[in-house]
C-alpha cells in the first residue's frame, strides 16, 4: 500500500445490502479513499447472544476492503453494548447523577465498574484480535468510541473506595486531604464514603459541591475507571497482536476525561474534530488549532490522526449549518499542518435511520457522486495522493508552551467563589487565540512536561499547583525564559486546599507580588485597564495586587492599571524580572485585545512572532519531517487578500516555485503547503 496521508472514515457496510458495497468502493476509488474504520458499533451483530459469535459479515467486510487495496482500522465495539447484555445484567447500566438506574438505551451506556460488561467487552476484543490480528490490511486498532460519561452506582462507589485506598493509604491522610474537619465530615471507615452526587454532596448540578476535594477525586476516579476498560481491551488485543498500534478516538477539549492520564496508554493519539459553531471563522479555526495541539502534545509531539470529521454537516446540534465551499479542504489541511498523519470522516455513507440519519457523509442517501460535497472530497483526496509521503511523521517545532491542566479545569469551575462565571476553557482559548493570531509555533502540554525546551510558557488559570511545577517554572525564568499566568492561579494544592500563604502561593516570590483581595462582579460589569498605551476591558474577577520584593528579586513592575472602582490606579498587569528572564501576571480577565497585547509583548522579547503575524485570519504553521525538510502551511480563514510569501520554496499543491517577499494572492479558504528551499 502506498504511504500517504490516511484518507477515509467510518464505514458500516453491515447496514447495507452487498450490492451497495460495489457502489461504495467505486466511489471510494474515485475519491482516493484508502482507509476505512469498521466495526465501531457492531457488537449486537458480532455477538447476537452471550454464548454465540458471528463473524461472517465482518469476514466479508475485511476481505472486501483488503481486495480493494484499502487499509483497515478495526474497532472493538464496546462504545455501545447490545440489548441482550443489559437485559441479562441490568447492573451493567449506569446510575445517573440523581441516583436513578437507567434501563437499556442510547450508547456510552455501560457502567465502567461492571464486572460483566468488562468481562464480555474484553472477551470480544480478544476474539477479534485472535481472528484478525495477523491480517495485513489492518493498520490500527480502535478501542471503544468517544469514551465519556459518569456512573454513580453502588459498584462505582465500591471501586471509588478502592481507588481512594490506593491513593491515600489510610483514612487520616484522606481526611486531611479533603479537610473533613469542616462540617463534621471526618470519615472513620471506608464504607462511609459515598459517591458525590445529587444525593450526597451536590446541589444544583455536578459543579456545585460542598466538598471540592471529594468531587475532584471522583472525577479523577471516573477518568481512571474508563481508562481501565481501554487498557483491559488493549491487553486482550496485545495477547494476539504484538505490534499493530492501538488507539481510541478522543474528543479534543473535553472536560470529563483527563486525556493526560490516558496518554501513556495510547500508541498514537486520535480525535474527532467537530468544533462548536462560532460567528467568527477564525475563532473556530483557532479553537481547532488548540485541540490539534492538545492531541499532538499527548504523545510528546508525535503525529496524530483525525479519526472523525464531517464532510458537510453534523446532526447533533439544535442548528446544523453545512460547511461552506472550501472549508472541508481548509480544515483538513489545517489538521495536517498541526501534525495529523490521517484525516478521516464520519461517515462514508449516510445512515438510513436513527439520530444520525441527517449527519453528513461522503455519500448521501442516494449514493450520488455528483454533489458539491463529493467533489470536494475528491479534490482533497487527489491532493493527498499528490503529496504522498512528503509530510508523514512531520513534527511541529515550538519554543512556546501552553500549559493545560485538567485538575485546574475541574477545580476552578467547582469552586464556591470568587465567580462561577469564570470558565477555564474560555480563558485558555483566549490566550491560545492570541498565540495563534501571532502565528507562534505552540506546543500544548501538561503541567508535568519538560519546560527546558521552551522560551515562553503561558499558563492561564493555573489554579492548582502540583509537585515541583513552581520550581521548574522558576528555573525557566531564571535561565532567561518568560512565564505568563493569570488571575486565580496559584490558589490550591493537589487536594484543592488553599495554600497557607499569600496568593498566588508558590508563585508569589517569582511574580514579585501578593494578591490582597479578589473582587468579583457580574458579567456586564467592565473595569477598564490601561495597558501599554491602550485601554482594554476586563471582566469577572479583579485582583488587588500589591507588588512586593522577594528573595528572588525586586517587586514586580506595573504594566497595566485598573481604571474604575475603589482600586482605580492600582496594578492589574505586572512583570517581574527574575534572573535573566521575566514573569508576567494578569490579575483579571482581559478582553481579546488586552490578552493579545500581553502575549505579543512576551513573544517579542524572544523574537517569536511568527510569519504574517499582523495579517488577520491568515494562519501559518510549520512541520519538519524526519529527514529535516521544513514545510510551511499558509491557510486563509478570512476574506480574499494579498500577502507576501514568507519563505523561498515550492508549493506542493500547485507545483509553483515561490520566492520570499513576492506577492501571494489568497482566495477565501486558500491553502498553500510550501516545501522550503
Amino acid at each position: 500500500m502506498t504511504r500517504r496521508i490516511g484518507y477515509g472514515g467510518d464505514y458500516n457496510p453491515e447496514q447495507w445490502p452487498r450490492d451497495v458495497w460495489d457502489e461504495d468502493y467505486a466511489a471510494f476509488a474515485t475519491a482516493g479513499i484508502d482507509t476505512v474504520t469498521v466495526g465501531v458499533f457492531a457488537w449486537a451483530h458480532l455477538q447476537p447472544a452471550e454464548d454465540r459469535y458471528d463473524f461472517s459479515t465482518l469476514d466479508a467486510i475485511v476481505e472486501r476492503a483488503a481486495a480493494e487495496g484499502v487499509r483497515i482500522v478495526l474497532a472493538t465495539p464496546s462504545g455501545a453494548m447490545p440489548p441482550w447484555l443489559a437485559h441479562a445484567y441490568p447492573d451493567a447500566c449506569r446510575v445517573d447523577f440523581e441516583g436513578r438506574r437507567h434501563v437499556y438505551g442510547q450508547r456510552h451506556n455501560a457502567c465502567p465498574s461492571s464486572p460483566d460488561f468488562r468481562r464480555l467487552s474484553v472477551a470480544l476484543a480478544g476474539k477479534l484480535a485472535e481472528r484478525y490480528g495477523d491480517h495485513p490490511a489492518i493498520v490500527a486498532w480502535h478501542v471503544g468510541n468517544e469514551y465519556g460519561g459518569t456512573c454513580w452506582c453502588p459498584r462505582c462507589g465500591e471501586a471509588f473506595r478502592d481507588w481512594l485506598r490506593e491513593r491515600y493509604g489510610d483514612l487520616d491522610r484522606l481526611n486531611a486531604a479533603w479537610n473533613t474537619a469542616f462540617w463534621s465530615h471526618t470519615f472513620t471507615d471506608w464504607a462511609q464514603i459515598p459517591p458525590p452526587n445529587a444525593l450526597s454532596e451536590h446541589w444544583r448540578g455536578p459543579d456545585h459541591t460542598a466538598f471540592q476535594g471529594i468531587t475532584l477525586d471522583y472525577r479523577r476516579f471516573t477518568s481512571d475507571a474508563l481508562l481501565g476498560g481501554f487498557v483491559a481491551e488493549k491487553a486482550a488485543i496485545r495477547a494476539h497482536v504484538p505490534d499493530t498500534p492501538v488507539t481510541t478516538n478522543m474528543m479534543g477539549l473535553y472536560q470529563p476525561i483527563d486525556y493526560h492520564r490516558w496518554a501513556p496508554h495510547l500508541d498514537f493519539a486520535s480525535w474527532d474534530n467537530y468544533p462548536p459553531e462560532d460567528a467568527s471563522p477564525s475563532r473556530t479555526a483557532s479553537r481547532m488549532a488548540l485541540a490539534h495541539g492538545l492531541m499532538r502534545g499527548l504523545r510528546d509531539g508525535a503525529p496524530f490522526w483525525v479519526m472523525e470529521q464531517t464532510p458537510s454537516v453534523t446532526a447533533s446540534r439544535d442548528v446544523n449549518p453545512v460547511k461552506r465551499p472550501g472549508v472541508l479542504r481548509l480544515w483538513s489541511w489545517q489538521s495536517v499542518a498541526h501534525g495529523a498523519d490521517a484525516v478521516l470522516y464520519f461517515q462514508l455513507r449516510q445512515s438510513r435511520g436513527a439520530c444520525e440519519k441527517y449527519h453528513g457523509a461522503v455519500l448521501d442517501h442516494a449514493g450520488r457522486t455528483d454533489t458539491r460535497v463529493f467533489r470536494e472530497v475528491v479534490e482533497l483526496g487527489g491532493e493527498f495522493a499528490r503529496v504522498g509521503d512528503a509530510l508523514l511523521g512531520g513534527r511541529t517545532p515550538a519554543r512556546v508552551a501552553l500549559l493545560v491542566d485538567w485538575d485546574s479545569w475541574w477545580a476552578v469551575e467547582m469552586s464556591d467563589g470568587p465567580n462561577r462565571n469564570v470558565r477555564y476553557l474560555d480563558v485558555l482559548t483566549a490566550y491560545h487565540r492570541a498565540l495563534w493570531q501571532a502565528n507562534a509555533s505552540v506546543d500544548v502540554v501538561p503541567v508535568t512536561a519538560d519546560l527546558t525546551r521552551y522560551d515562553v510558557v503561558v499558563a492561564p488559570l493555573l489554579h492548582m499547583v502540583k509537585g515541583d511545577l513552581a520550581d521548574r517554572v522558576t528555573a525557566l525564568v531564571e535561565r532567561g525564559g518568560t512565564f505568563v499566568t493569570t488571575a486565580l492561579s496559584g490558589r490550591v494544592d493537589e487536594e484543592d486546599n488553599a495554600f497557607l500563604a499569600d496568593v498566588p502561593g508558590p508563585f508569589a516570590g517569582l511574580l514579585g507580588l501578593r494578591v490582597e483581595e479578589t473582587d468579583a462582579r457580574q458579567p456586564h460589569v467592565v473595569n477598564p485597564v490601561a495597558l501599554d498605551g491602550e485601554v482594554h476591558e476586563a471582566r469577572h474577577v479583579f485582583e488587588l495586587i500589591v507588588p512586593e520584593a522577594a528573595p528572588g528579586g525586586p517587586a514586580a513592575e506595573v504594566r497595566g492599571t485598573y481604571g474604575a472602582d475603589f482600586y482605580a490606579g492600582t496594578p492589574a498587569v505586572t512583570r517581574a524580572v527574575r534572573g535573566a528572564g521575566s514573569a508576567w501576571y494578569v490579575g483579571t480577565l482581559l478582553d481579546d485585545a488586552g490578552v493579545a497585547s500581553v502575549v505579543r509583548s512576551t513573544l517579542a522579547e524572544h523574537d517569536l512572532l511568527g510569519p504574517l503575524a499582523d495579517v488577520p485570519d491568515v494562519e501559518v504553521a510549520e512541520r519538519v519531517t524526519p529527514d529535516g525538510v521544513r514545510h510551511l502551511f499558509v491557510l486563509n480563514h478570512g476574506e480574499a487578500r494579498t500577502v507576501r510569501v514568507p519563505v523561498d520554496g515550492t508549493d506542493l499543491l500547485s507545483g509553483h516555485d515561490l520566492r520570499a517577499g513576492d506577492e501571494l494572492a489568497l482566495a477565501p479558504a486558500a491553502v498553500h503547503v510550501i516545501r522550503r528551499g
